[in-house]
């Protein structure tokens, strides 16, 4: 719960919002937390989702990724741009349940956010703000594999937030198909980054 600790006065620090009405379940905050020192293909980050009811506190932390998969940081660009990096920030609403690449589902990008786009194909993610643009990029919230562990990032991510186990992820959509039906179908995304948490 330490951690927890840090995640929620780093939100409070930058002025976020944060859903605490716990006369009903499943009010959910989803925040990622990005490493500061990200090896490329690995699953360096973190997904922390907790919420209140009844005076109770519910918490889970996974491993993602919220950062692109070398094959298209180096290999294939899909824009000429630049691969897309998830700028840090809240995202209000921005995300809905819906079918990822028309698949099964998953989190899926309904408001403009903001990346980076860095398009030097080194072994390096480059968080330059003279790069930053906002639209809508497809960056959903999903899996890496139908099931299992995803050894390394790979394909599984062009700069989506990619869960490494199939298994964390389906109780991760669990809460958020109960989430959807007490609170609707409009779910927040905030982005932190480490530091953010070493200074709260």
């Amino acid at each position: 719960m330490q951690y927890l600790d840090r995640v929620v006065k780093a939100l409070n620090r930058k002025g976020y919002d944060l859903f605490l009405s716990d006369d009903r379940p499943f009010n959910l905050n989803i925040v990622g937390v990005r490493a500061a020192n990200p090896v490329v293909d690995e699953f360096n980050d973190k997904l922390v989702v907790f919420w209140r009811y009844s005076g109770k506190l519910f918490y889970g932390c996974y491993p993602i990724t919220t950062l692109p998969g070398e094959y298209y940081l180096v290999d294939k660009l899909l824009s000429r741009k630049g691969a897309a990096i998830m700028c840090p920030g809240q995202y209000s609403g921005a995300y809905s349940i819906g079918k990822h690449k028309g698949k099964y589902d998953a989190l899926v990008q309904t408001k403009p956010v903001k990346v980076y786009r860095d398009g030097d194909r080194d072994q390096e993610y480059d968080l330059d703000s003279s790069t930053i643009e906002a639209g809508m990029f497809g960056l959903n919230i999903h899996r890496g594999y139908k099931e299992g562990r995803v050894p390394k990032v790979g394909k599984t991510s062009a700069g989506c937030q990619v869960f490494q186990h199939a298994s964390a992820f389906d109780e991760f959509m669990d809460c958020c198909e109960y989430a959807k039906e007490e609170w609707g179908n409009k779910f927040t995304y905030t982005l932190l980054e480490e530091q953010d948490l070493l200074e709260a």
